[in-house]
């Protein structure tokens, strides 16, 4: 089985017949549905070189519906937190009534913000600055009325503005900064332009860092239980609408596809296993393989917290997987580990003779400290641990953006320009009073602002690495480059063309990004 028939199942899928909207179906977008065609001339013999529809998008890679992925772009599940609403109290969080069961974040003021998340809109928003440093709003704003006044700020007014705030608070300029704040609130609103509504997220880590409350509310946002079932959607809605995790996993699977083509017996080892969705195509094109499947095991490690993704620990991936071991008719394996990556030890992988390895990261290696953190230095020592299992392919996919060691100032402004792009990639697709989009930014991508911008030493845990400083990691732990094929290469690049026109796949050294305009924002690679 190599690539080409893996890619037959991620165009097809587990179940073909359960169709889910198309990123052009969700996005109320002006370009017409429609069915593309596939140019491989490279490659005649696949089966891609036939039509399909960009409707099947939602089931490439891992058969989404049946088996929702919640992962968030950082790694993380969405589901684990309940929506707050805009808030602030120097004496207490407000929580809405609906989401009694949440935690206080601290005694200390701290800001939220939300949507309502389980019911439609609603006709109006109510911004409650209640400390003693906001004026407390005392009428509603309709939401046709905000977004008139969101447009008297232009963009480059509001960057500066947040840069002003930022600057102020790096020189410890506390009153300049809180008459800054005061004044950037009146050009921001998660129902605004791109900038306006990512404003709003980093102007709330910004407060959190002063008042030494980002830590809290990360952790508040991680450990909520969901309340419904519907906030499993909101990574569905992201998955659907963006390409991000479809590259993802298409380039990690099908790397792993090309390297095990000829394996008999298969332990692949999942560093982020979350619901094991990943792995859902290519155990079908596994299962497929004309001469009989191979023997695979399957080893997912994954944190204590994400039990909160899953609503149960990993015995419900090892269920998913013993269904589709029976479904499919093919032997395999799942072992659990719920641990933290940097805690794993090669005791307990149960490396057998005889077994072809495989090693994945996606999304998941920057939760690791490095030197600048422990010195020790987890993050290298755990690439020389895999090293020293001797895989024959290590898949990395990483958030191309440079956040780790950067003093505060520059972490900003790279935060700024990452997350800019993504909320306007998204922007293309969501309407701007979309409540899909309002949760979807919120509980997918804010918690990682704040804990970014926020938060300092061991408690900042997202810290992203360059395409660059991740080959020197892997280069120094005896790890050599495992070009990605062309073959994959072609097929993620045609399905780009079911999204926006303002996506970009630049191959370098082997490797791809996947960009949004002129900036890139993940990476893929295979090692071995």
């Amino acid at each position: 089985m190599d690539s080409h028939q893996l890619f037959r199942c991620e165009l097809t899928g587990a179940d073909a017949s359960r169709k889910f909207p198309s990123p052009r179906t969700l996005a109320y977008s002006e370009r017409a549905s429609g069915s593309i065609k596939l140019g491989l001339g490279n490659s005649p013999n696949s089966p891609l070189s036939s039509q399909f529809d960009c409707d099947t998008l939602s089931i490439l890679s891992n058969s989404q519906e049946q088996y929702s992925s919640t992962e968030t772009i950082s790694g993380v599940s969405p589901s684990q937190y309940s929506p707050l609403e805009i808030n602030s109290s120097s004496e207490q969080t407000h929580i809405h009534p609906a989401e009694s069961i949440q935690p206080q974040l601290t005694k200390q003021r701290s800001r939220t913000w939300s949507h309502e998340s389980r019911m439609e809109p609603p006709a109006v928003i109510q911004p409650q600055y209640t400390s003693g440093r906001f004026p407390k709003a005392s009428h509603e704003v309709h939401p046709e009325k905000r977004l008139r006044e969101m447009k008297e700020f232009p963009e480059s007014d509001v960057k500066q503005m947040l840069i002003r705030c930022a600057e102020a608070l790096s020189e410890d300029k506390i009153n300049e900064f809180e008459m800054l704040v005061q004044e950037a609130r009146a050009s921001v609103s998660i129902i605004g332009e791109p900038i306006q509504r990512l404003g709003a997220y980093m102007l709330e880590g910004l407060v959190a860092r002063k008042e030494s409350s980002g830590t809290n509310i990360y952790r508040a946002l991680r450990c909520q239980k969901p309340a419904s079932k519907e906030l499993l959607s909101y990574m569905r809605i992201l998955y659907d609408i963006c390409p991000y995790f479809k590259f993802g996993y298409m380039a990690a699977n099908g790397a792993i596809a090309e390297a095990l083509r000829h394996e008999d017996r298969i332990h692949i080892i999942d560093f982020q296993i979350a619901q094991g969705t990943q792995w859902v195509t290519l155990i079908q094109a596994l299962a497929a393989r004309p001469g009989g499947p191979p023997h695979v095991r399957i080893t997912g490690i994954d944190d204590a917290e994400s039990e909160y993704a899953r609503g149960d620990g990993l015995q419900l991936v090892g269920k998913m997987l013993s269904d589709m071991s029976k479904k499919f008719n093919i032997p395999l394996e799942f072992n659990g580990l719920p641990v933290f990556g940097p805690d794993v030890t090669r005791e307990m992988l149960d490396i057998r003779p005889g077994e072809a390895l495989a090693v994945n990261f996606t999304l998941q290696l920057h939760h690791t400290p490095d030197e600048s953190v422990d010195v020790n230095n987890p993050r290298d020592g755990l690439l020389r641990m895999v090293k020293g299992l001797s895989p024959k392919v290590t898949t990395l996919v990483e958030q191309e953006s440079n956040t780790n060691t950067t003093p505060f100032l520059m972490r900003f402004l790279e935060t700024l320009d990452y997350y800019y792009a993504m909320f306007e990639s998204i922007d293309v697709t969501l309407p701007r009073d979309s409540k899909q989009r309002i949760n979807v930014e919120q509980h997918c991508l804010a918690k990682d602002i704040v804990n970014i911008i926020a938060c300092e030493g061991k408690e900042r845990v997202e810290r992203h690495e360059l395409l660059g400083k991740w080959r020197s990691r892997l280069t120094m732990a005896g790890f050599k480059p495992l070009p990605l094929s062309s073959y994959v290469n072609s097929v993620i690049k045609s399905l780009l063309g079911c999204y926006s026109d303002k996506y970009t796949l630049v191959e370098k050294d082997g490797a791809m990004l996947l960009g949004w305009k002129d900036r890139n924002l993940i990476s893929a690679s295979a090692w071995h």
